[in-house]
């Protein structure tokens, strides 16, 4: 790293400094699924509301992750916001080589054939209507077209590597 002259702090171009950094920002946690031969999906922390007007939302994926090559083609997406009980689907979601849609995950087709996953704090179907490149990465921008937000219970967080529920 070196140091910026004007400011006197080093420069971001250490992808373990930002893997440090963003140990510290707890996010929440979300599952992404979509339709191809068979139904695919991983788990995000990237998730953002982008607009209302249109209703638009964001997540990163990985181009080198094994639902990327139906992410890339996809029209419809589905967003799972999991709830604290679910740290061990967003394990089986987020592990290399998992059977993520065997027992014991429980889901369903949604519209458009969106796979649904049950027992989520809320879920969104949701038109892809962009796909931005931002390095080993692209960036979906995907369009709100149907959801749910009736689940019960408290937001999964994750935090410093780990999978955790919110703290009163």
């Amino acid at each position: 790293m070196t140091a910026t002259p004007e400011l006197g702090t080093p420069r971001v171009g250490n992808p373990d400094l930002l893997r440090s950094v963003f140990r510290r920002h707890a996010a929440g946690v979300a599952v992404i699924t979509a339709q191809g031969r068979g139904p695919v999906g991983f788990t995000a922390t990237s998730l953002t509301s982008v607009a209302a007007e249109p209703p638009l939302v964001s997540f990163g994926a990985g181009t080198g992750s094994s639902s990327w090559p139906v992410l890339a083609e996809a029209e419809h997406v589905g967003v799972h916001i999991l709830g604290e009980h679910q740290r061990e689907l967003a394990g089986t979601f987020a592990r290399s080589g998992a059977d993520r849609f065997a027992p014991p995950t429980s889901w369903r087709p949604g519209p458009h054939d969106v796979p649904l996953l049950d027992g989520v704090l809320a879920w969104l179907v949701c038109r892809v209507v962009a796909r931005v490149p931002a390095g080993d990465h692209r960036v979906v921008l995907a369009e709100v077209v149907a959801g749910d937000s009736a689940g019960a219970g408290r937001p999964l967080v994750y935090h410093q590597g780990r999978f955790n529920g919110l703290r009163d």
